[in-house]
C-alpha cells in the first residue's frame, strides 16, 4: 500500500472543497435576502410559507445543494482531514457577503477572525496529510475490519448512547458540550461513510457492478442513519443554546472527531514527516481560533473608546497614565517616615532657606 501522491485527484479533491465552501456560504446570504423581502407577509418564523415563491430562496437552496454535492465528491478524492476542517471557510464566505449584501456589521474582531481562517487553512493545504490508496470497495472492506477502527467505532457508539440516554436528561438543558458531542462523535462515522460512497461512486461511473456490492448499501443505510442523529441533537443544541456559542464548539469537536477517525481508518498520518504533523495541527488551531473570533464576538461593537488611551484618537498627553504616575507616587515609592518626622523635617528646610 502505497501513499496517494499529490496530483490531479488530490487538486480536484482540493478546488471541490474549496468550491462547497464557496457556495454554502453564499446559500444563506441568499436564503436570508430572499426571507426579508417578504414584506408584510407571513414570515418563516411565524410559520409562513411564503418564501416559497421568492426564487431568491430557491437560488439560495440550489446553492446549498451544489455546495453539499461538492462537498461529497470531495471526500472521493482528498483526505477527510483536508476536507472536514475546509468546511470553516463557509462561515467566512457567509459573514463577508452578509457584510456586503446584506448589511451586517462585521467588526474587528470578524475580520481578524476571517484572516486568521485563511491563514490556517493555506497553512493546512500545505502540509496535508497523504492518506493510504483506497481505489475501491474491497479495500475499504479490509479498511473497515481493522482492530483499530472497530475499536473507535465501539467506543464512539457507546459514549453516544450514554450521552443520549444518560449524560441528556440530566445535563443536556445545562450543559452545551452533552448534545454537541453527539453529533460529533456520530458525525465521525457519517464522513467514513461519505468516504465510501464516494469510492463507490467512482467505481460506478467507471463501469463496475458496484450495485451488486452489499458494502456500499451498508454504507448508504448507516450514513443515512447518522445524518438524522446529527440533526435531530444538533437541532436540540441549537434551539437550547445560543448559535453562537454552539456553532464554534460544534467545528472544534466535529473537526477533531474527523481527524482522528481518519487517521485510525486511513492511516494518514503514518507517512508524515514532524514538519507536516506540526504544520496541520497549527493550521487547524488558527481556523478555530478565527472561527472562534468570529462567532463570539460578533454582537460585541468596537468603538475608540475600547483602545489603549495613547491610541484613542483626540489625546493631547500620548502618555496620560505615566504623568500622572509622576504626579501621585505609589505607596511603594513614598519615604517610610512618621507624619511628625515629616513635618519637622519640612520645618528645618524652610529655616535653612531663611538663613
Amino acid at each position: 500500500q502505497v501513499p496517494v501522491v499529490m496530483g490531479a485527484g488530490f487538486g480536484a479533491g482540493l478546488g471541490l472543497a474549496l468550491a462547497s465552501s464557496a457556495f454554502i456560504g453564499g446559500s444563506f446570504v441568499l436564503k436570508k435576502k430572499g426571507l426579508l423581502r417578504l414584506c408584510g407577509r407571513a414570515r418563516a418564523g411565524q410559520g409562513g410559507h411564503a418564501y416559497l415563491r421568492e426564487w431568491l430562496w430557491w437560488a439560495g437552496l440550489l446553492c446549498m445543494g451544489v455546495g453539499e454535492a461538492a462537498n461529497f465528491a470531495a471526500y472521493a478524492f482528498a483526505p477527510a482531514t483536508l476536507v472536514t476542517p475546509l468546511g470553516a471557510l463557509s462561515v467566512l464566505v457567509s459573514a463577508v457577503l452578509s457584510s456586503i449584501f446584506l448589511n451586517e456589521q462585521l467588526n474587528i474582531h470578524g475580520k481578524t477572525g476571517c484572516i486568521l481562517s485563511i491563514l490556517g487553512s493555506t497553512v493546512m493545504v500545505i502540509h496535508a496529510p497523504q492518506e493510504e490508496e483506497v481505489s475501491s470497495l474491497e479495500s475499504m472492506a479490509e479498511k473497515l475490519k481493522d482492530p483499530g477502527f472497530i475499536v473507535f467505532a465501539v467506543c464512539v457508539l457507546v459514549s453516544s448512547l450514554l450521552l443520549i440516554f444518560v449524560a441528556g436528561p440530566r445535563y443536556g438543558q445545562s450543559n452545551v458540550l452533552v448534545y454537541v458531542l453527539v453529533c460529533s462523535a456520530i458525525g465521525s462515522l457519517s464522513v467514513s461513510c461519505v468516504k465510501g460512497l464516494g469510492i463507490a461512486l467512482k467505481e460506478l461511473f467507471s463501469g463496475k457492478p458496484v450495485l451488486k456490492e452489499p458494502l456500499g448499501w451498508v454504507l448508504l443505510v448507516c450514513l443515512v442513519i447518522c445524518i438524522s442523529i446529527q440533526i435531530n441533537y444538533l437541532n436540540k443544541a441549537l434551539d437550547i443554546f445560543n448559535a453562537s456559542v454552539v456553532t464554534p464548539i460544534y467545528y472544534v469537536l466535529f473537526t477533531t472527531a474527523v481527524m482522528m477517525c481518519s487517521a485510525i481508518l486511513f492511516k494518514e498520518w503514518q507517512h508524515m514527516v514532524l514538519d507536516n504533523i506540526i504544520g496541520s495541527i497549527s493550521g487547524f488551531l488558527t481556523i478555530v481560533s478565527g472561527i472562534f473570533l468570529l462567532h463570539a464576538f460578533r454582537d460585541m461593537p468596537f468603538t475608540p473608546n475600547l483602545l489603549p488611551l495613547f491610541l484613542q484618537p483626540g489625546r493631547a498627553d500620548p502618555h496620560p497614565l505615566w504623568s500622572s504616575a509622576d504626579r501621585h507616587q505609589s505607596c511603594q515609592h513614598q519615604p517610610l517616615l512618621p507624619s511628625e518626622d515629616k513635618g519637622s523635617q519640612s520645618a528645618e528646610e524652610e529655616e535653612e532657606e531663611e538663613e
